[in-house]
């Protein structure tokens, strides 16, 4: 038993997670609309792992009233620090992707004032976190390196654009300004090798602005993470294709992150769900088992069910084998948010050749450190939950922040919970 929310109404409901079928569905009733079904696990939920041991936020915003998700701030009843936070530099875009779930495209952008007021009360709720300028799409603003410049000079080490690429694509100079800045990774939005999956997601051919984009990235020295929205029938046949061209461009691609589409915001491609085992699964499959199900452990600080990563180091004839731990492998063993922080940092930054004196052979240490270094890639995986499948357990071990600035305080929202939509579109955070 758990609790959930009622996709009509957003009412809280006492849900079930019920096996049938060798699946895993979270059944709920809402005395007004009604029973609802959803796969939220094609496989053995049970054994993929339990919730491990977190460490309360500093400060929380708000008292626990009104019971969650309704007191997000974070609130005290809040089980995780915060590891990563999403700064929504601007809420307008370029695009007008059918799965936004900014619903993006209009808006103004965020006042540098109330910017700098959200990294103070980020550093009062036990920052310095990890800092993904996101939006609306972020480029939009030219004044993205002030901003960056900004953070950093309050202690904050680790920044990373959340991206459609676009103008990165069209503009290397404005990448080299970011780098110059101290952005540290481009998370970019990366849907396939084909131009389907960006007319059916994003509403428009973009492979080649995606390919231009990582080159201008790998000439600015900024690591890149491919970021494919995975949609059932859509794209689920290009996760193969992604992980190759990934392997393939390393060290300027850092890594990969998928996103089994959630259905918040602005969803209009009618898909049926993709959970993480069936993508565990098209990940064997599609790579002619060089990365197998098995290679995969589930994250550390968050719920496990939401996430899963592997670190992969490609040999000279092109193999991959397993190194290190998928998860987190530093920091305080008793903070699990801090080592995500960390390990995030170090792996998703632009790579760092091992130095070395061109006059001296390099000996087997420097060399093993120059490969782990450079042809390493990072494959990991989120399931954000929406009304359907929002588990409340969950929630409450969510890492990765929404920041807002609201009525002059600050907020840290978990991201499920600030993007939480009906099914007419009423939110609980986002927009208001």
């Amino acid at each position: 038993m758990t609790q959930s929310v009622c996709p009509v109404c957003l009412r809280v409901l006492d849900a079930e997670r019920r096996v049938e079928n060798g699946g895993t569905y979270l059944c709920k009733t809402c005395p007004e609309h009604g029973a609802f079904k959803t796969l939220v696990w094609a496989g053995d939920y049970a054994a993929w792992g339990s919730a491990r041991a977190a460490v309360a936020p500093v400060n929380p915003a708000h008292a626990a009233a009104k019971g969650c998700p309704y007191d997000c701030g974070l609130c005290t009843a809040h089980e995780q620090r915060s590891c990563c936070v999403l700064l929504e530099v601007t809420q307008r875009c370029d695009l007008g992707c059918p799965v936004c779930f900014a619903k993006a495209g209009g808006g103004t952008d965020m006042p540098i004032n109330e910017i700098e007021a959200c990294f103070d009360g980020m550093l009062a709720m036990g920052g310095p976190f990890n800092i993904q300028l996101s939006g609306g799409e972020p480029t939009m603003r030219d004044d993205l390196e002030a901003i960056i410049r900004l953070g950093k000079g309050k202690g904050f080490s680790f920044f990373q654009l959340n991206t459609n690429g676009i103008r990165i694509a069209r503009d290397a100079s404005y990448i080299q300004r970011l780098a110059d800045a101290g952005l540290n990774c481009v998370f970019l939005q990366f849907d396939g090798m084909n131009e389907r999956a960006y007319e059916i997601l994003r509403g428009k051919p973009l492979l080649q602005e995606k390919l231009n984009a990582v080159e201008n990235c790998a000439k600015a020295g900024v690591g890149v993470v491919l970021v494919p929205t995975v949609a059932a029938g859509v794209n689920d046949d290009q996760v193969g294709a992604i992980l190759e061209f990934a392997c393939a461009h390393m060290p300027a691609i850092r890594g990969v992150h998928f996103q089994p589409m959630s259905r918040f915001g602005r969803c209009e491609v009618d898909a049926g769900r993709y959970t993480l085992p069936q993508l565990l699964a098209d990940i064997e499959k599609q790579t002619g088992g060089r990365m197998k199900a098995a290679d995969f452990t589930p994250g550390n600080a968050e719920d496990p069910h939401c996430s899963f990563s592997a670190n992969f180091m490609q040999n000279e004839d092109g193999s991959l084998q397993r190194c290190g731990d998928g998860g987190c492998c530093c920091g305080a063993p008793t903070d699990a948010s801090a080592r995500a922080r960390k390990f995030v940092a170090k792996r998703w930054s632009g790579a760092r050749r091992t130095p070395r004196d061109p006059e001296k052979k390099q000996d087997v240490f420097d060399a093993f450190l120059d490969k782990l270094e450079n042809q390493t890639l990072a494959v990991s995986a989120m399931a954000f939950m929406d009304a359907w499948t929002l588990d409340i357990e969950r929630l409450k071990h969510c890492y990765i922040n929404v920041v807002r600035y609201k009525g002059g305080k600050v907020e840290l929202i978990p991201f499920c919970a600030y993007n939480l939509s009906a099914a007419d579109g009423t939110t609980l955070y986002r927009g208001r």
